[in-house]
């Protein structure tokens, strides 16, 4: 009797285990799973509504559109023919310059560039002489004129007399005094940009001499230069768009009424590279003279995905975009370029299309997540 009980306890105690072992087991498969489901969203970025509007955060739907071919060179932004005059000195003397004046500034018409005096020259100042001389043709025409009335002047010597008054008073006014007081103002002609300054503070010049050159912006240039390995697929070009260094704006010919003048080498050009000549308004600031990153735009492609330059992060020599999963998380996404026309970016592979990405205040997200500002999304809620 005592022998079948131990054989009862026994088996009992064999059962308890294994139930205790199957629990256990249970337990240790749900934390794997738990934990599987963590690492799966551990790249997760949350970033909540709030967050992202103060971040400044915008998001787009990624679509498949029409691209341009795009042969990326460099250029120069030059003043169209006919569209720029050189300023000359109507008189000797010594330079002082009124404000300011570097190349590219903006010009207005009639702006006071600078003047030109000989206040302490041995010829003296030719603004005081001219005024000396057109003050007195003046009394003495004026005394004639009064004369007249008299019959005491003969009409002819009164004729003679105007005519000295009008050439001294013209010569006057050509030499027009500057704000100063001192010397002969300098102004320019006309509304544009300083291309060129060719004299400095204190220099001697002499009537006739140039002094500047003003460039007008109604309608400028853009001369491009890729090389000859593209010859070929120039015939396919149509437009161009333009990045400025000094603000790093980017401008469509397309949409500044430009069009393509020619391409193609000049007889006896030895270089490598072949010239790509466009016209455009200006209706931005652009400044002539100064060179530019040029996209040239080709034949359009259809079903092309692309993304905005400034949805792009790089990290390590590998570019990334984030894309938005929920409401308030974001993932970081792998993607292979294409062609880049200066605003957007092909895109070969890393995203089909139908993606909310992030296109504007991706490197907001990027230094959250770098900094574990933003907390990874887990569901240990």
């Amino acid at each position: 009797m005592k022998k079948q009980i131990y054989i009862g306890a026994f088996a009992m105690l064999l059962l308890g285990a294994c139930d205790a072992h199957r629990h256990g087991s249970e337990g240790h498969d749900h934390e794997i799973e738990m934990k599987g489901e963590q690492h799966a969203h551990s790249d997760e970025i949350i970033l909540t509504p709030e967050k992202a509007k103060a971040a400044g955060v915008k998001v787009s739907t990624i679509r498949p559109d029409s691209f341009a071919e795009v042969i990326t060179t460099g250029g120069q932004i030059m003043s169209a023919q006919g569209e720029e005059t050189t300023i000359v000195a109507g008189t000797s003397g010594v330079v002082s310059f009124s404000r300011t004046v570097t190349e590219g500034m903006q010009a207005g018409k009639g702006m006071e560039m600078m003047s030109i005096s000989a206040e302490h020259l041995q010829e003296g100042d030719p603004v005081e002489r001219a005024k000396v001389a057109y003050e007195k043709a003046k009394d003495e025409y004026e005394r004639a004129r009064k004369l007249s009335e008299s019959r005491i002047v003969a009409q002819k010597e009164l004729n003679a007399l105007y005519e000295t008054y009008e050439n001294a008073r013209l010569a006057y006014e050509a030499l027009t005094p500057s704000k100063s007081g001192k010397g002969a103002a300098v102004k320019s002609p006309m509304n544009g940009y300083v291309k060129s300054c060719l004299v400095k503070e204190g220099d001697y010049v002499t009537t006739g001499q140039p002094l500047m050159t003003v460039s007008q912006t109604r309608r400028l240039m853009l001369k491009a230069e890729v090389s000859e390995r593209y010859y070929p697929e120039l015939g396919r070009i149509n437009s161009a768009n333009i990045k400025t260094p000094y603000d790093n704006k980017v401008y469509r010919l397309s949409e500044l009424n430009g069009r393509l003048l020619s391409y193609g080498k000049t007889s006896g050009d030895a270089s490598y590279y072949i010239p790509v000549t466009f016209e455009f308004d200006n209706r931005g600031n652009l400044i002539p003279g100064s060179f530019v990153e040029v996209y040239l735009l080709a034949a359009k492609r259809q079903g092309v995905i692309s993304v905005p330059v400034s949805a792009l992060t790089e990290e390590q020599g590998l570019n990334f975009v984030y894309i938005q999963v929920d409401a308030e998380g974001y993932k970081k996404q792998e993607v292979k370029l294409g062609g880049n026309d200066g605003t957007r970016v092909e895109i070969l592979s890393g995203l089909k299309g139908g993606e909310k990405v992030v296109t504007e205040g991706a490197v907001h997200v990027k230094l959250a997540a770098a900094s574990n500002a933003i907390p990874a999304h887990t569901h240990n809620h």
